[in-house]
């Protein structure tokens, strides 16, 4: 069978009725765009596959697949068939010109879902590394995104009422004021999220305070709109990302690269137990392995002022003698200092503050060697633990307010006292009214 003979067949069922024919244009139109699918979707996929397979890329094959980014591509294809061949269908008329316009928009509309599912994927496999746990690109990506949402609803409007792009947008720039109203949270956010993340001022495990917004845990995501904290009783807080850049809060990242943790907490101390130390007292407390050389060289200190101050020295008030809560800091420092788990190449000191009605404050400020709050807990409570089994030994008590306990002890004792004044009195008046009966003057 020659050429000739083919067209003649083809001519001769050729359907001669213009809606047969243009019924059967359309059936080959769609049937060659459904057959340049399957063969743009095996070729795509098997040389996508192989590509990603031979590069070691395998965690972007698979995060490809599961956002569908080569389904959304080849999607693209029957709308761009359609768009090239819808001329040729005869006996279309003018609507092949709007179905032009309008597969040429889907065609492009399943290229930007494609690229969507592209960074979709770039964000799962650098979720994967080990960057992500302290820099999170989500912003970037929900950027990217905003971005190609913009670009694909401009570029799809103008094509389907065929019109420039440029006009489009000078028509945007009327509508600005609308825009930058309507859209006002994500420009704010669009510029906190670049900042924070570009600066480094947030990562992803950080533990933050921001008391205004009730945030008290760590950052457990960093997105364009919002950052969520997971706080310590496992609630999250979610703050709107421009916040974080608008206002303050407390980083505590600086304290965990430094490997030490701060103890600042205070020991109020009675101040009626206040006073001088004793000789005896001063010889007892120098067999304290933490005191000894401070109480020799204090000691020569205090004997030499003395000796220097002549007949005056006869005196006691004008003596220099050591006191139990001086002595009581120098042994609070000294113990600090030969504490295996708290940081001597930081600051420490143990300090008496402004006394105050609720007693003498003295405070204790060091840092642990550890920032872990389960052991950071264990040696700060060791540290107030031994300081205070030693405050009786240097004759000092901590100043507690009076509980009902105490209150009602102190009742039950004015009453008794009361009592026993009243036994009294009556006695006394009853063997005086015996005096009398008997003559006797009464005594008292």
């Amino acid at each position: 069978m020659t050429l000739d003979t083919i067209l003649d067949t083809l001519q001769q069922h050729y359907p001669t009725h213009h809606w047969a024919q243009f019924a059967l244009g359309m059936l080959l139109l769609v049937l060659a765009a459904l057959f340049a699918q399957w063969v743009v979707a095996r070729i795509v996929l098997y040389f996508a596959h192989r590509l990603l397979v031979l590069t070691e890329h395998d965690a972007w094959d698979k995060a490809l697949a599961r956002h569908r980014a080569y389904h959304q591509l080849w999607y693209a294809v029957p709308f761009a068939v359609v768009a090239i061949g819808i001329g040729e269908v005869p006996f279309i008329g003018h609507v092949a010109d709007l179905i032009e316009r309008l597969a040429h928009a889907g065609a492009w509309i399943c290229v930007f879902f494609a690229m969507g599912g592209a960074l979709s994927a770039w964000q799962d496999v650098y979720a994967a590394s080990t960057q992500a746990q302290t820099r999170s690109i989500k912003g970037y990506i929900q950027i990217g995104k905003l971005a190609l949402a913009l670009i694909c609803g401009v570029l799809v409007l103008s094509i389907v009422i065929d019109r420039s792009p440029l006009w489009m947008l000078s028509g945007l720039g009327a509508l600005s004021a609308v825009l930058l109203l309507v859209f006002k949270d994500t420009l704010l956010s669009l510029v906190a999220s670049t900042q924070l993340t570009s600066n480094d001022m947030l990562r992803i495990g950080d533990w933050i305070e921001m008391p205004q917004s009730n945030a008290d845990g760590f950052v457990k995501d960093i997105a364009l709109h919002t950052v969520k904290v997971q706080n310590w009783d496992n609630t999250v807080t979610t703050v709107p990302t421009y916040k974080l850049f608008s206002e303050s809060y407390r980083n505590y990242r600086q304290m965990f690269e430094s490997g030490g943790r701060r103890i600042k907490r205070t020991l109020r101390i009675d101040a009626t137990c206040v006073r001088f130390l004793t000789d005896t007292e001063t010889a007892h407390l120098k067999q304290f392995r933490l005191l000894h050389d401070y109480l020799e060289e204090k000691q020569l200190e205090v004997d030499q002022a003395n000796k220097n101050l002549g007949e005056l020295a006869s005196e006691p008030a004008n003596r220099r003698r050591l006191t139990n809560i001086g002595t009581f800091r120098a042994y609070g420092l000294a113990y600090l200092q030969r504490h295996p788990e708290i940081r001597q190449d930081m600051s420490m000191m143990v300090r008496m503050m402004e006394p105050q009605s609720e007693g003498i404050p003295i405070e204790v400020y060091c840092f642990t060697a550890v920032t872990a709050w389960t052991q950071y807990e264990r040696i700060q409570g060791d540290v107030f633990d031994h300081l205070l089994a030693i405050l009786p030994e240097m004759g000092l008590r901590l100043y507690q307010a009076p509980s009902g306990a105490d209150m009602s002890g102190l009742v039950g004792a004015r009453i008794g006292v009361q009592t026993s004044n009243s036994a009294s009195t009556q006695s006394l008046m009853g063997n005086a009214d015996n005096g009398r009966l008997r003559g006797e003057l009464p005594t008292v």
